[in-house]
């Protein structure tokens, strides 16, 4: 009979989570031990907590599937929760495995003792739970695994005892598959719909899974046969671009150029985002972006699926079979000269490969970089 740890591994790969980012401590080093034990587990070290968790952001906004981290203590979640902060605002799948003592050692309030619980809550506010005993350890994962991989996606913390990690009688389980996505019903459509035919200035934002290609094209179908403006959020957990696809306009980072963007939409339609609010709060200016006189409609919420929502919509507008506007190859001339944020972004723009990968962590260096890749390879 395997022990704790070990029959964890195997309840984590059977779900199809394959890697784990970790910074563990000794508390940890039974999980650490089953990770050699299970070939379908790749364990990638990082040497600061910080590291684990965006690479555990990043790894599940790629792969469309939750990433594992392992943690050291609270004092090591401690350390990684500002990428965790990232992964819940976008909505992120990802297994938060935190270690901790062993359960009869907490009364002793040891020099690392903490309250995990506490801190976790604040990055993982759907799910965080101290499995008590190995016999229930797998189902606590895979309740876990469930309410990650969820709609929308979540970081769901599962704290883990040293003694419950080492304990015998582990039993794994099988995470159940995932329920199908619901779509927008018929009302909201035609209300939406409606809105979209009322000769009003109207606009599409665009956040979460709807930013992906295939609710980016019923979205440019609808733009296209309907005058629709298309706008993304701010800051997307993952936006598909380039030549052949819809080009998109993020909303701006500065809360007065948004207002100029969004000025005379009467109509606002949702899909998989909130209304836009600015950054920060500023003296005597609004934080609601939208404006007061715009109608916000939405279409499908982070439970929903967006493309067959957009699709839906499409139908009822009879624009399913339009022809999108779609961004022609071009590049920017590669930069000479004195080097600028500007020219960053054209030397982007000039040299990027098909299917790259961008991590935009940029402000005012990367203000230019839309425009000067918007045609790059996709």
């Amino acid at each position: 009979m395997p022990n704790g740890a070990q029959a964890l591994m195997k309840t984590l790969a059977d779900a199809g989570i394959d890697v784990c980012f970790t910074n563990p401590g000794t508390s940890e080093m039974h999980f650490v031990a089953a990770l050699d034990s299970e070939p379908r587990m790749r364990a990638v070290l990082a040497l600061f907590e910080g590291v684990a968790t965006g690479a555990a952001d990043g790894y599940a906004r790629m792969a469309d599937k939750p990433a594992a981290t392992l943690l050291h203590l609270g004092c090591g979640l401690g350390n990684g929760l500002a990428n965790l902060h990232n992964a819940r605002k976008g909505k992120v799948p990802v297994v938060n495995i935190v270690g901790d003592h062993a359960t009869y050692h907490v009364k002793y309030d040891a020099q690392l003792q903490s309250d995990i619980e506490t801190v976790a809550r604040n990055v993982s506010p759907g799910f965080v739970r101290t499995s008590q005993k190995t016999e229930e350890l797998c189902k606590d994962a895979a309740d876990a695994i469930t309410a990650a991989r969820g709609l929308p996606g979540q970081v769901a913390t599962l704290i883990l005892p040293a003694d419950v990690s080492w304990g015998e009688n582990g039993q794994p389980c099988v995470v159940p598959p995932q329920p199908v996505q619901p779509v927008a019903d018929d009302a909201v459509v035609k209300a939406i719909a409606e809105a979209v035919q009322s000769g009003k200035k109207t606009a599409i934002l665009l956040g979460g899974q709807a930013l992906r290609e295939a609710s980016l094209l019923p979205a440019a179908n609808i733009a296209a046969t309907c005058g629709v403006k298309l706008f993304a959020e701010t800051f997307p957990t993952r936006i598909e671009r380039g030549a052949g696809l819809p080009p998109v306009e993020r909303i701006a980072y500065l809360a007065e150029l948004a207002g100029v963007q969004l000025a005379d939409v009467e109509h606002l339609i949702l899909v998989d985002c909130k209304a836009p609010v600015s950054f920060f709060a500023y003296p005597g200016k609004q934080s609601y972006l939208a404006p007061e006189s715009c109608t916000v409609h939405t279409l499908s919420s982070p439970e929903q699926d967006a493309a067959a929502s957009l699709h839906k919509l499409a139908q009822v507008l009879h624009a399913d079979s339009a022809t999108p506007a779609l961004q022609q190859p071009q590049r920017p001339d590669a930069p000479r000269g004195r080097l600028t944020a500007p020219k960053v972004c054209k030397a982007i723009g000039h040299y990027l490969p098909e299917n790259a990968i961008i991590v935009d962590e940029s402000i005012t260096s990367g203000l230019m970089l839309n425009a000067l890749t918007e045609g790059a390879p996709r």
